[in-house]
């Protein structure tokens, strides 16, 4: 495929995907607007995440099934109204009702990853999936930047209106640039469901890299819903926008995706995706003894980008080597599982906040870093113990 068709599939994802993370750096100014606890206002994060994992497991299947062009500008019309019902919110169970149809509706991402997948060659197929998810990642980082510089000066509900504009700007760009998505599957909805529990009894890599994945992104997303309580109550103070200038930071973690891309096509993606549990561990760890500092946030973060998106990344490449005429519903199975983990990873990192503030978070990312590591321990040695004995 044409790589300019990669980058605009890249930028497209960056694009849509920043939906779901503009309330991060903002939960504090929900709280304050509608007078509510940290707690209550870190809910809408929460409640974000599981209308992304219910969205992707309602829509996602069918890209193998539509024509996938016009299933995403369907999405993208979806995802501009849930924007505009969010800057529209009078109170704070409005903003929760519509922060979950954001996420339930900003899945064109991860119709666009596989898209680009099945588009490209075999072996430049890890290359241009690192092109599209470092677009993805850096749409999630630079979200939570530019969400919080606009908060801080023109208030939080002008992020939801900028961001409903852009996606009527991608309806017709898309449009007009994308391939058409020949369908690969034809049967009913229901049958289409019901092969998604087939591809899992039958994909143990899959099983493994959805669980990895999902305790990566829990880890990943217990520290970005708590990172604006914990610069807010340094001795500075800080608002929004300096908790979303950690998004720039973190953008050097999106500059490793192709790099991690092209490390899964030549060696090992199981290999990267070990290193990346380690990066995570490492990163909790200078959080939880240096997190009192910016500095010490600053080189955290650094470590936690490159381990969450090489991981992904790595991830992904696994996957969409298994089954050529299921990518959709592969990356259905997979992206549920590692946003339901996500979600759960924000009502942790919420819940020990409100329990023992920042020891609490660092504990639950080192906990869930830990134990990826441990799943894929697990099923290399069952994988080993399969083999035939030479």
């Amino acid at each position: 495929m044409r790589k300019s068709t990669a980058w605009v599939m890249a930028a497209a994802c960056g694009l849509v995907v920043a939906n779901n993370y503009y309330n991060q750096p903002l939960l504090v100014n929900f709280a304050h607007t509608f007078h509510v606890s940290e707690k209550a206002a870190g809910a809408v994060s929460a409640l974000t995440q599981f209308g992304y994992a219910l969205g992707m497991l309602v829509f996602l299947p069918l890209g193998d099934m539509l024509e996938r062009r016009k299933l995403i500008t369907v999405m993208l019309l979806l995802a501009c109204a849930a924007l505009v019902s969010t800057a529209l919110s009078p109170s704070i169970g409005w903003l929760m009702v519509s922060g979950f149809a954001i996420g339930f509706t900003s899945i064109v991402p991860q119709l666009l990853t596989p898209f680009a997948a099945q588009l490209a060659s075999p072996e430049e197929r890890g290359s241009v999936v690192g092109i599209v998810m470092g677009g993805l990642l850096t749409g999630i980082l630079l979200s939570r930047t530019i969400a919080g510089f606009v908060g801080a000066h023109w208030g939080w509900q002008a992020m939801y209106w900028i961001a409903s504009a852009i996606m009527v700007c991608l309806v017709f760009v898309l449009g007009y640039l994308l391939p058409k998505g020949k369908p690969v599957y034809h049967g009913n909805y229901i049958d289409l469901m019901r092969s998604l529990l087939q591809l899992i009894k039958t994909q143990p890599v899959l099983r493994e890299t959805s669980l990895v994945a999902a305790l990566q992104f829990a880890a990943f997303s217990a520290f970005w819903t708590t990172l604006a309580f914990q610069v807010h109550s340094l001795p500075g103070a800080y608002g929004s926008d300096v908790a979303g200038l950690f998004g720039i930071v973190g953008v050097i973690g999106a500059c490793a995706a192709p790099y991690a891309g092209k490390f899964s096509d030549r060696k090992s993606p199981r290999l990267a995706v070990m290193l990346s549990s380690i990066a995570f561990v490492l990163a909790y760890t200078i959080f939880g003894t240096g997190g009192q500092w910016l500095g010490g946030l600053i080189v955290g973060v650094m470590l936690l980008d490159l381990g969450m998106q090489s991981g992904h990344v790595s991830n992904m490449t696994r996957n969409f080597s298994l089954k050529s005429d299921a990518m959709s519903r592969l990356n259905t199975v997979y992206m549920v599982t590692r946003f339901l983990g996500g979600a759960l990873g924000s009502v942790a990192g919420n819940w020990a906040w409100a329990q023992w503030r920042w020891t609490g978070v660092c504990s639950v990312g080192i906990v869930l870093s830990l134990c990826a590591i441990g799943v894929q321990l697990y099923f290399g040695r069952r994988q080993a113990v399969s083999l035939p004995a030479l």
